[in-house]
């Protein structure tokens, strides 16, 4: 079965591991961890461990990182079209792509309703920063719900596919007739592909007014670099370590498939983009603010023990990542069609000789 892998209950524990025999070498386990066995403490012992200070959530404090993005984005843009230099553009571009994904995250804090206590006020903010960048607010706040409640989940995870749903999923964010939603959330999907029309329908006034060029200069260009982001990151939150095991039937619990995710150090980039990197601890909690992520994840690491995966330290710029993603496109093909407890395998007519079956390297 091929599965690429994207994507707050407490379910039971899973029953004892059990791995079909070709997944047995595949399985990265070091000397005293096997990462396909339950792990021994609970989800509300990793909650216990967590400050109650960090669940709070301040409407302001969330608001004025909002202020501060929306501030750096029309600065960006003020900036480049005054200097309109080809030795500006491709900076701009870069700089402001960074900052749309900023804006990006910001709305999926409101979708987790992480952003505030207040649901009018996460709905608002969400819809203005997700329509800004060309994102329908409640249609993926929803399946991303679903992506959050299931991950790890062989069957029912939201899994990353770009572009399109997992391979036998069908559905589309826009259309609120699709199976991601339930009949009450019709009208909320409405609301958000209507709000996102309107965004077109402005860009398309805009080139009209202005040009088709300086829309793509000001806005298209940035608009790619940050679905490129999007992209990176969420495979890279949930590919790139071999012990990461997909899980079937009962084998599968909520605790289980968010420990299946994996944090990314970006460098000087982790605060521009509100931490998003710091990821398990968001997977199981996802109530927890971004700007406390950081904080609870340093005190639950003793609970969570090897289930823990440390990321690689980043420089200023987080190039090591391009080796992490490349490596992983290479290694994480497909899942067995057997067993409770799988982990990615290798084509290896994928990759010629140089990789077995099981992902390892020769």
């Amino acid at each position: 079965t091929s599965l690429p892998a994207f994507p707050e209950t407490d379910p039971a524990m899973g029953a004892a591991a059990r791995r079909a025999p070709e997944q047995e070498q595949s399985c990265k386990a070091t000397e005293d961890f096997d990462a396909a066995k339950p792990p021994p403490f609970r989800i509300g012992d990793v909650r216990a461990a967590v400050p109650a200070h960090c669940w709070r959530k301040s409407p302001l404090r969330s608001l004025s990182y909002v202020a501060r993005d929306v501030a750096v984005v029309a600065a960006l843009a003020g900036a480049a079209w005054w200097l309109n230099s080809w030795a500006v553009w491709p900076l701009y571009w870069a700089a402001q792509g960074t900052m749309f994904w900023a804006l990006f995250v910001l709305g999926h804090d409101c979708g987790h309703g992480s952003f505030s206590d207040s649901g009018t006020l996460n709905s608002v903010v969400g819809h203005l920063l997700h329509t800004f960048i060309l994102v329908p607010y409640n249609g993926w706040r929803i399946s991303h719900r679903t992506h959050h409640q299931n991950h790890g989940h062989i069957d029912k995870d939201e899994s990353w596919h770009p572009w399109y749903r997992s391979p036998g999923k069908n559905g589309s964010h826009f259309n609120p007739s699709s199976d991601l939603f339930s009949p009450k959330e019709r009208l909320d999907v409405i609301v958000s592909t209507t709000c996102w029309f309107t965004m077109i329908a402005l860009l398309i006034a805009m080139a009209c007014v202005f040009g088709l060029v300086p829309v793509l200069k000001l806005y298209g260009v940035p608009y790619a670099v940050f679905v490129m982001w999007l992209d990176l990151v969420t495979y890279l939150h949930h590919h790139g370590h071999q012990d990461l095991p997909w899980y079937r039937g009962e084998e599968w619990s909520y605790l289980r498939g968010g420990l299946t995710t994996v944090d990314r150090d970006y460098g000087w980039i982790n605060n521009i983009h509100h931490d998003i990197g710091t990821h398990v601890i968001h997977h199981l909690f996802p109530q927890i603010p971004h700007y406390h992520l950081v904080e609870a994840t340093k005190a639950a690491r003793p609970v969570l023990g090897r289930y823990y995966r440390e990321p690689e330290k980043s420089g200023p710029l987080p190039l090591h990542l391009f080796h992490v993603l490349l490596r992983s496109l290479r290694v994480d093909h497909f899942v067995s069609d057997v067993g409770d407890v799988v982990f990615y395998q290798t084509d290896p007519s994928l990759n010629g000789d140089n990789w077995t079956k099981n992902g390892k390297h020769k």
